[in-house]
Parts: structure tokens; C-alpha cells; sequence
């Protein structure tokens, strides 16, 4: 059994990510190899994508997700919001749509049946055709074309009442009814997906798109990354052709033959953004973030809810930003002295943070004051 230590696997991680060097690729290409950009807050996303490519801005994000429409956002892993490829926007849903139901969120009473889920899926499909509408748009359509039911105010949310039907977003969404569309001033839209998409099961693209980025791992793992029941997963991983390897002591997966490392270890000084894709998949999270980093840059075990600062592939820190028109100040908190090639590093990476996001950033090696997700 081939053996694979933690530099070794950082090393080759932080290469395939575009974080060793920028990936000579275009955007739907790098959030392809991140496995999706979380985009629950744009801005991250934007920066996720753009940090890993040569002098690309937000603008080149903004165009590959709304002109070129080579990205598509919608729900993808763990029913997150997040940038996918559109190339890719059939393999994912039909993975997605694949996985068994979880058990009722809500009281039977409030919980929409089975059929009626259909039903909803059916009707959001409809309404979006060719079009772009708000969620009260939406909602109204819906309603019209299933029934008073799907109206019924029993999801609390945000200290009001959603409509029964809302139960059914994240569905309709793996099963490839909708996608984001542009905003319409403040507000979401939804529209259809690219045109001739249909969801395609079974091929194992995005666990073996995983596996290619974050391995070696476990089914335990790629379960947690995705959202998804144990014992799925691990019915995934019987039947991709994958190869067991010893990680760190412990038994993980690759794909057959992908074995190759990087011949140094991992290195380079890097800011990575809320939710980066990095910090989300990449484990045993105790390697990953390790000693202090565990209790600064976690909450409460989840990674993502701090910006962080990562030096030689570990978590040394947090960050956080805070704009002002074009000025950007951005606070860096190492959790140990840097040494002064590490901090010429930083002072390059808060420049590039700042012509990613096309405004003047100023660094700050302090302390970050805010609490997670701020």
C-alpha cells in the first residue's frame, strides 16, 4: 500500500488548488478543480475564484457567472449556495438528486408529502422557464400552479413564516429546476438552467473530482464535505475504481493511480477568504489546523466562518476586511511572529486581495476583533 504523509499530500493540495501558483485556466476551470466556490456571501466567492488565477478581478468572476454563464449558482454541496460549472451542472444535480431523502425537518402537519414535493419541483420548473423572477414571483407562480396548500405559512424563518412550498427549494434545486439569476436591485432572482441541461447519475463526477482535489480521503469525509448520509458515500466509493492508501497512518482513497506528490513541501504565504473551498474539504481538519489554529480559526469544529491565513499549507491566523469606498483595510492576525520573508509574502497578498476586489488595500498585523462571519 502506497504511503502518503501530510506535507506530502499539503504540498500536492495547495498545488492542484492554484495555491502554490496561479492555474493557467479560466474561472468555470478553477471553481471545476475547487469541487464549487461557496457563494452564500458573493464577495468570498469572488475572491475564492480569483486569487487562483494570473491578474483576474471579481469582474472576471462576475462575467464567467452572468454574461458567459460558463458558472452557474445554485445549491451544491451540503444545500449551500455555490458557484458550479455549468459544463459540470449534470453531473452534480444528478448526484445530488441521487442522495435519499432526510427525515421530515418539520411536524407531519407542516411537511410537504412526497407528490407534493413533485408537484412544487414541477411548478418552479415552469415558472422559471425563460424568465427571471423574485421569490415572491416565484412563490405566486407556484402556489397557481399546485394549490392553496403550497401557500400555507408553517416554516419559521428569519422571525416570520415562509410558505410550505420553500421546503422544496433545495430539492428542485439538485434536481436542476432552477438556478440563481442576476439580482434585480437588491433582490434574488431565478431562472431556468442552460439550455438543453438534464440531470446525469451515475457517472461519479463530483466524488472523483474530489478525490482529485482533497484526497486522499475517507467516505466518512467526503459525506461530511457533501452533506450527505454515511452510507451513501460509502456505496460511492465501492463503486468509483478508487485506490486504498495509507494517509497518515490511517486508510484513505485516491483514484486508481494518483499517487504523485510534489517533489518539495508545501509552501507560500496565502489569504483565503470566508468558506474558501480549501479550508471546507480539506482534512483530518486537526492537520490542517493544528495547535492554536484549531481554537482561533474554528467555530465550534466548522471550518470557514474565519478568513484565514495560511503559511507552508497550515493555518496560522485569521483576517478580516473592512472597505470603505475603493480603501480596503485589511487586519492580520498570525498566531505566531512571522518572519520577515513570510510578511513581504503577506504585504504581496493584501496587495492582490486588493486588485481582486478593485480597490486599495492597507495591511494591519493585529488583532482581529470581530467574531466568526463577521
Amino acid at each position: 500500500m502506497v504511503e502518503m504523509t501530510w506535507p506530502q499530500v499539503s504540498a500536492r493540495r495547495l498545488a492542484r488548488a492554484g495555491l502554490a501558483e496561479p492555474l493557467a485556466a479560466t474561472p468555470a476551470e478553477v471553481v471545476a478543480t475547487m469541487c464549487g466556490a461557496h457563494a452564500q456571501v458573493m464577495s468570498a466567492a469572488e475572491l475564492s475564484v480569483a486569487l487562483r488565477l494570473e491578474n483576474a478581478t471579481r469582474a472576471d468572476v462576475r462575467a464567467a457567472l452572468w454574461e458567459e454563464r460558463s458558472l452557474v449558482k445554485t445549491y451544491g454541496p451540503r444545500s449551500t449556495v455555490h458557484l458550479l460549472p455549468a459544463r459540470d451542472l449534470a453531473a452534480w444535480t444528478g448526484t445530488l438528486s441521487s442522495v435519499p431523502a432526510a427525515g421530515g425537518a418539520f411536524p407531519p402537519d407542516r411537511r410537504l408529502t412526497a407528490e407534493q414535493a413533485d408537484q412544487v419541483v414541477a411548478a418552479i420548473a415552469k415558472a422559471v422557464d425563460g424568465t427571471h423572477l423574485t421569490i415572491d414571483e416565484l412563490s405566486d407562480a407556484v402556489i397557481a400552479g399546485t394549490g392553496p396548500w403550497a401557500g400555507d405559512l408553517v416554516m419559521p424563518a428569519f422571525q416570520t413564516m415562509w410558505p410550505r412550498w420553500r421546503q422544496a427549494m433545495g430539492m428542485a434545486a439538485h434536481r436542476g429546476a432552477f438556478v440563481f439569476g442576476p439580482a434585480r436591485g437588491r433582490k434574488v432572482t431565478y431562472t431556468s438552467p442552460p439550455d438543453g441541461f438534464r440531470p446525469v447519475a451515475g457517472d461519479h463526477g463530483p466524488l472523483r473530482a474530489f478525490l482529485h482535489a482533497y484526497g486522499p480521503a475517507t467516505p466518512e469525509q467526503f459525506a461530511r464535505w457533501l452533506g450527505v448520509p454515511k452510507r451513501w458515500a460509502v456505496a460511492q466509493f465501492a463503486t468509483a475504481g478508487l485506490e486504498e492508501v495509507s494517509f497518515a497512518g490511517s486508510a484513505a482513497y485516491v483514484l486508481a493511480g494518483d499517487t504523485g506528490v510534489p517533489a518539495g513541501p508545501p509552501s507560500g504565504v496565502r489569504l483565503l477568504p470566508y468558506f474558501d473551498a480549501y479550508l471546507v474539504a480539506g482534512q483530518p481538519r486537526e492537520l490542517l489546523y493544528a495547535g492554536a489554529a484549531a481554537q482561533r480559526a474554528l467555530a465550534g469544529g466548522q471550518a470557514g466562518n474565519f478568513p484565514v491565513l495560511l503559511i507552508d499549507g497550515q493555518v496560522t491566523g485569521v483576517w478580516h476586511q473592512r472597505r470603505s469606498g475603493s480603501r480596503i483595510e485589511v487586519t492580520v492576525e498570525p498566531l505566531r511572529e512571522l518572519r520577515p520573508a513570510e510578511l513581504g509574502e503577506l504585504r504581496e497578498q493584501v496587495d492582490r486581495v486588493g486588485a481582486i476586489l478593485e480597490g486599495r488595500a492597507r495591511l494591519t498585523v493585529g488583532t482581529v476583533t470581530v467574531g466568526a462571519h463577521a
